[in-house]
Parts: structure tokens; C-alpha cells; sequence
């Protein structure tokens, strides 16, 4: 259903097995991936931990636990996590349908020369958008979308963590939602990314209803929820 690049870099050792989390013990994460929890959509996933990490816990590498026995344990030893990220990718199907999209000319690739059309844009957003969207002019790929001169709806995406996967981001004029323009955008912003190589990844909180039913309308489907450990711990 999801490209290799996808499943690949999430569960390189293929079947999990469902509906336990499999443990994997990792000396070599980064303090703010110390601890990771991945629950596939699909049932099962993975929790990948330090050694110092998997000791306090009890786990041992290789065995198996439930996603509510991992939590409750890390929340007994005072290890905070971030709120989870749902994940989406577009599948393999989609793709193709994303690819042979054809755009209008009021939705393309913006550049150096965009420059004072997004800063009005940035104006014109408010700002705790702005923060959560984390749309960027000067991003690997940026897409927007105008009415007439005006730009309305903007989406960027960036390589993330070294892979193949073009993490984005996509946010809409208050004014201007509800015309689809959030939907034209991220599918252009999608099929720019796959031409270059890279599987589109769209992260959003669990809670925030509007930006889920955004992915669905894009053509992504839910992959997993993902808990990282939050960078105060």
C-alpha cells in the first residue's frame, strides 16, 4: 500500500507481528530520539529506546510489550513524552493519480522572487498558525496557491532526518478556507516531492480534527502515531 521508502524506514525487520510493540535497543540515538514509540495504523510497531532507557523500563531488546503497558511504564519513571504526531502517506495508487494532476495557473512553485507575496502572507496569518504550520519560503519546495495577485494558501517541505521522506507543512488564509485550496496545494506540493525523489509525509497532532480531514482530502492515508521523547526530559 505505502512505498518501501515508508515502510523501510519505520520497520526495517518487515512483520512486527500484531498487536504487541516490538523493542528495539539502539546505543546510538540521539538524545532527542532517546526514546520513540511507533503504533501502526494497522496494529503493532515498534518502541526503540537507549540502553539506559530499555534498563529503567525493564525491557529487553527484542522482546514484546503493549502500546499501554510502554506508556504507563514510561509514565511511572517520570519520562515525559511529546503529544503524539498521527503520520500519513499517500498510497502507491494515489500517486499516480497525484502525478498526472494537472494545476491551474494560480497554484505553482514560489521562489526568491515570491518574496514580498509571503511576507504579506505571513502577515495576513495568525501566528500560532504560523508556528504549527511551519510553512517556509526558503524550503527545499514550496507550493502556493493565489486569488488574483494575492497569495491565499501556502505549503513547504523539507528532507527530514536524512531520508527519502519530504516532511510538510500547509496552511491556509483563515479568510480563504473551505474552497479546497489546502487540498490543491499539499497534492501539488506532493507530486513535486515525488518528482524529486521523495515520499511526501504529512505529521499533524491527534487533536487537531481539521488538519486530519485535510490528509484524507489530500489522498493520504494514516500510517501510525508516533510518540518521541519530549525534549525537557
Amino acid at each position: 500500500m505505502f512505498s518501501p521508502a515508508v515502510t523501510d524506514h519505520w520497520t526495517p525487520a518487515g512483520d512486527l507481528g500484531r498487536p504487541e510493540l516490538a523493542v528495539v535497543v539502539d546505543d546510538g540515538l540521539p538524545a532527542n530520539r532517546a526514546v520513540m514509540v511507533l503504533e501502526l495504523a494497522e496494529g503493532g510497531g515498534l518502541v526503540t529506546l537507549t540502553p539506559g532507557h530499555a534498563e529503567t523500563l525493564g525491557l529487553a531488546d527484542g522482546s514484546r510489550t503493549s502500546p499501554a503497558a510502554v506508556l504507563d511504564a514510561l509514565s511511572r519513571a517520570g519520562v515525559a513524552m511529546n503529544d503524539p504526531d498521527h503520520l500519513f502517506y499517500l498510497p502507491l495508487a494515489e500517486q499516480a493519480v497525484v502525478q498526472a494532476e494537472s494545476l491551474p495557473p494560480t497554484t505553482r512553485l514560489l521562489g526568491p522572487a515570491d518574496a514580498s507575496a509571503f511576507a504579506v502572507f505571513e502577515r495576513s496569518a495568525p501566528a500560532a498558525d504560523l508556528d504549527e504550520a511551519f510553512v517556509e519560503l526558503d524550503h527545499w519546495a514550496v507550493l502556493g496557491s493565489f486569488d488574483d495577485e494575492r497569495l491565499v494558501c501556502a505549503a513547504s517541505a523539507y528532507p527530514w532526518q536524512g531520508t527519502h521522506l519530504a516532511d510538510l507543512g500547509v496552511l491556509t488564509l483563515p479568510g480563504d478556507r473551505g474552497r479546497g485550496l489546502g487540498r490543491r496545494t499539499v497534492r501539488a506540493l506532493s507530486a513535486e516531492a515525488l518528482a524529486r525523489g521523495h515520499q511526501p509525509q504529512y505529521r499533524c497532532q491527534q487533536d487537531n480534527t481539521a488538519s486530519i480531514a485535510l490528509a484524507g482530502a489530500a489522498g493520504f492515508r494514516r500510517y501510525g502515531r508516533w510518540h518521541v521523547i519530549s525534549g525537557d526530559d
